[in-house]
C-alpha cells in the first residue's frame, strides 16, 4: 500500500500540487487521470521519487520516502516495477535480453535461475516464442508485452505505468489493460497507472484519481465515475459522445429502477 499525505510542490513559486492526499491499495489498479498540466505527471514523479515534495509524506508499507537517504531511496526502488509510456526497450537487445537487465543488474541469483525467471515473465506476457527477436522486429502490442515482462522480472510490489496504451489501437489496449489487471491481482502489487485513456478507466479502473489544477478534486471507483455529480470530472470524463452516451443511459435506468 502507497499513502500520500498532504503533499504540495512548487515550481517558482507556482503551486503545482496543492495538499493531496490519497491511498493507492494492494491488489488493485489505482488509476490517475486529469488534463494535461493538472499535476498528475508531477504526482507520479513525487511517488515514485523522481521529485522530492515541498512538504508532506509518501509512505510505503509504513517507509516515508520523503525521509529516506540514497542508499533507502535505492533499496526501496529494487521493489519498484515501471513501464515507460514508450516502452523504453533496448534496440541493441532481444526481448529476452531486455527481460534478463534488470535481473542481471539486481539479482543475486544465479544466472541459470535469472534466466529461468526472463522466460517465466515472458510466458507470462505470451511472448514465449519472441525472446530471441529485436524490439524492431516485433509490434507495438508486443513491445507494450515485453516491456511488462521487463517491469516484473523482479517480482515488484508495487508497479507504476505511466500511458501504457500511448500509440496502441483500441483492441491491443484492451489487452494490455486486462494484462495488467490479472498481473496486478496475481501478484498482489501496488498498481499505480497515469493515464488519459477512458477506456482503461472504464475496463479497470478499481480505484481513480482525479486530479484537476492541482488538487484531487475527485476519487471512487469506475461503477462510481459513470454517477459522479463533481462538474470538473465530467467535463473531462464526457468529453466525447461516447461517454456522455453512456451516462445518459446509466441515468434513464436509474430512473426505471426508481
Amino acid at each position: 500500500m502507497i499513502e500520500v499525505k498532504n503533499i504540495t510542490k512548487s515550481f517558482d513559486g507556482r503551486m503545482v500540487l496543492k495538499n493531496i492526499s490519497t491511498v493507492f491499495e494492494d491488489g488493485k489498479t489505482n488509476l490517475i487521470i486529469g488534463r494535461s498540466g493538472s499535476g498528475k505527471t508531477v504526482m507520479i514523479k513525487n511517488i515514485i521519487g523522481l521529485m522530492r515534495p515541498d512538504s508532506g509524506q509518501i509512505l510505503y508499507d509504513g517507509r516515508d520516502l520523503t525521509s529516506m537517504n540514497k542508499t533507502e531511496l535505492k533499496s526501496l526502488r529494487k521493489e519498484m516495477g515501471m513501464l515507460f509510456q514508450g516502452s523504453a526497450l533496448f534496440d541493441s537487445m532481444t526481448v529476452l535480453e531486455n527481460v534478463m537487465f534488470p535481473l542481471d543488474m539486481f539479482s543475486k541469483d544465479s544466472s541459470k535461475e535469472r534466466l529461468k525467471r526472463a522466460e517465466f515473465c515472458l510466458d507470462r506476457v505470451n511472448l514465449s516464442d519472441a525472446g530471441h527477436l529485436y524490439p524492431s522486429e516485433i509490434s507495438g502490442g508486443m513491445m507494450k508485452r515485453a516491456a511488462i515482462a521487463r517491469a516484473i522480472a523482479l517480482n515488484p510490489k508495487y508497479l507504476f505505468c505511466d500511458e501504457p496504451n500511448s500509440g496502441l489501437d483500441p483492441k491491443t489496449s484492451l489487452l494490455i489493460d486486462d494484462l495488467i489487471h490479472d498481473i496486478t491481482i496475481e501478484y498482489n502489487m501496488t498498481t499505480v497507472i497515469n493515464t488519459h485513456d477512458m477506456n482503461s478507466v472504464m475496463n479497470i479502473g478499481d480505484n481513480i484519481v482525479f486530479i484537476n489544477e492541482g488538487v484531487k478534486e475527485w476519487q471512487g471507483t469506475k461503477e462510481e465515475v459513470i454517477t459522479s455529480n463533481n462538474k470538473a470530472l465530467n467535463d473531462f470524463i464526457f468529453a466525447s459522445d461516447l461517454f456522455r452516451k453512456v451516462k445518459e443511459v446509466e441515468e434513464e435506468e436509474l430512473k426505471e429502477n426508481h
